[in-house]
């Protein structure tokens, strides 16, 4: 019975020592898309969202893997008169950060991060299935405000894999995107 009482007490000690560590982060936001063309093509960058959620481990140092449901868009050009390619696609992003408190921490009222960390972007709707690469990689920094239970966060993002699945007739290289992502944290 002691020792049922005594693993009943540290089981305690340790959801409650988890739970003190861990935000859960609902959020949404907007993305801006831009791509690295190559020559005699134009690329505009179009305004897409996202809304999902991440959870940190830790306290001053953290770790926080997300999934957010992204939307993402841009159009392109070429000197080819008529090819205009409208380039909008969406599926899920899952990003993988870790952290630092700057100033504050996890359980501060205030408080000011950075983070960076790779991503996966898992695409699920385009304009054309067969010209959108999926699994898109990339890698980001950011940085974060807290504020009593809302947060900001502002990333910008390098994609390690090519956009587009097939190059032979127009390359357009790999995507930037800058990600703002307000919401709540508990």
């Amino acid at each position: 019975m002691k020792k049922l009482w005594i693993l009943t007490v540290a089981l305690s000690l340790t959801v409650f020592c988890v739970h003190a560590q861990t935000q859960i982060k609902p959020g949404v936001g907007f993305n801006t898309t831009s791509l690295s063309a190559g020559d005699g093509i134009s690329v505009s960058g179009e305004t897409g969202w996202q809304v999902g959620a991440s959870v940190a481990f830790g306290e001053k140092f953290y770790f926080e893997p997300g999934v957010f449901y992204q939307k993402s868009s841009f159009s392109f050009t070429s000197n080819d008169p008529g090819a205009a390619i409208d380039g909008s696609h969406s599926g899920i992003r899952v990003p993988l950060a870790v952290g630092l408190d700057v100033l504050g921490n996890a359980d501060s009222v205030a408080g000011l991060r950075v983070f960076g960390g790779a991503s996966g972007f898992f695409v699920m709707n385009n304009t054309d299935d067969d010209d959108i690469q999926s699994p898109q990689v990339g890698i980001f920094a950011g940085a974060g405000l807290d504020i009593a239970i809302f947060y900001l966060d502002a990333s910008y993002q390098w994609s390690l894999s090519n956009i587009q699945a097939d190059v032979t007739q127009i390359d357009l290289g790999n995507g930037r995107g800058f990600f703002l992502t307000a919401g709540l944290r508990f």
